[in-house]
């Protein structure tokens, strides 16, 4: 990573960035983007669940670029006029996993193994399933698997994914439902199941810049479709998309 941070360093020292940058980011993105801006001086990240980061822009909040978990999001804020024209890049990819207490055994896909794993009064924690992106694709992972109707009465839906992770790393919920991603920064909870990718839509982020051109913004997301910034994310366990 210091490697990775020297080359995105000098790549970004190539723009003349004349004024502090803010980057609007789903929550899921927050350890490898934080390394990234940590040799980016003035440019900082704010992170939430993709739902609310869009409205926040959509209502004027003051973001120069936005990096979002869900193509949905990215496509109702171009259609609001608040994102350069042609600026919406496809980054990453990432996967869905179900995860519990570190030491759980596998859970098998199955209603049976749910309901035993729930028990009468357990939750299942997972972002917002009408916004926020994780739960968006969980949803649909649950519907097309036979498990919605098992888990529906059970559910914590919280209004991130990292709020997800957190209820089942405190042992207040026996499973959250996150990205393979979150699971690797929380050793407090184990992947007891990854759900098939051909069972939800495929998971894109996209980033984009916010407002008319400029030249500090298009080097911000230049740095983060760079091989140098793409590999930074493909340590943190994500697949990079961006070609070059």
């Amino acid at each position: 990573m210091k490697h990775i941070a020297l080359l995105l360093s000098l790549l970004f020292a190539t723009s003349a960035q004349a004024r502090d940058l803010t980057i609007f980011a789903a929550a899921s993105l927050k350890e490898p983007l934080d390394q990234l801006l940590q040799t980016q001086p003035g440019v900082t990240a704010t992170y939430g669940g993709s739902g609310t980061l869009a409205r926040q822009v959509m209502a004027g909040a003051p973001a120069d670029l936005v990096f979002l978990a869900h193509p949905d999001w990215m496509q109702a804020m171009d259609k609001a006029g608040v994102l350069t024209p042609g600026t919406v890049t496809d980054l990453l990819g990432n996967q869905i996993v179900i995860v519990a207490p570190a030491g759980t055994p596998d859970l098998a896909l199955t209603p049976d193994a749910f309901a035993a794993a729930l028990g009468p009064d357990g939750r299942l924690a997972i972002g917002l399933t009408a916004s926020v992106p994780a739960g968006i694709y969980g949803a649909e992972s649950l519907t097309a698997l036979g498990l919605w109707d098992t888990v529906k009465d059970h559910l914590a839906e919280v209004d991130s994914v990292r709020a997800a992770l957190a209820l089942t790393a405190r042992g207040e919920a026996p499973l959250a439902l996150v990205y393979r991603t979150d699971a690797r920064v929380e050793p407090a909870v184990t992947i007891v199941a990854t759900l098939p990718e051909d069972s939800h839509t495929p998971i894109l982020y996209q980033a984009a810049t916010v407002g008319p051109a400029n030249p500090e913004t298009t080097a911000l997301l230049d740095l983060l479709k760079s091989p140098a910034g793409q590999a930074a994310f493909e340590q943190a366990g994500f697949i990079p998309l961006a070609s070059h």
